[in-house]
């Protein structure tokens, strides 16, 4: 069982940006909204993100970085930060999912896992 001092839960929301989005090209713009609650007992900064987005094709496009959209927010314990981004594939449906590398206020680095969520133009999946 993991430690209840690094408790950290991710949920995300997303949305298809059908003005943002150009079909005839393949090209479909979906933005997420994220929900970081941290759980645990100890504040934890967010340091970085690494996401692996899969489109319906099965082409994976990996990206990492430093914190979210600019930001390296400092979560306390029973808090959440939340944040809106957003990604563009070529096709109608495909899935994200990732990780957060966090540093709690103890020195400890952990992982805050994402787990995959799909993205998909409406109707698209039956």
């Amino acid at each position: 069982m993991s430690d209840p001092r690094y408790q950290v839960d991710v949920s995300v929301v997303t949305r298809f940006l059908a003005e943002q989005s150009q079909p005839e090209h393949n090209r479909f713009a979906f933005a997420y909204t994220i929900t970081v609650q941290n759980n645990g007992s100890l504040a934890a900064k967010l340091l970085s993100r690494h996401w692996v987005i899969t489109d319906g094709d099965g082409h994976v496009e990996e990206v990492r970085g430093a914190g979210v959209v600019g930001q390296q927010p400092l979560i306390a314990a029973g808090n959440s930060h939340t944040y809106s981004s957003g990604t563009v594939m070529t096709t109608r449906v495909g899935n994200m999912q990732g990780s957060y590398e966090m540093l709690a206020e103890d020195g400890k680095h952990f992982d805050a896992i994402i787990a995959p969520f799909r993205l998909a133009v409406p109707g698209a999946l039956h």
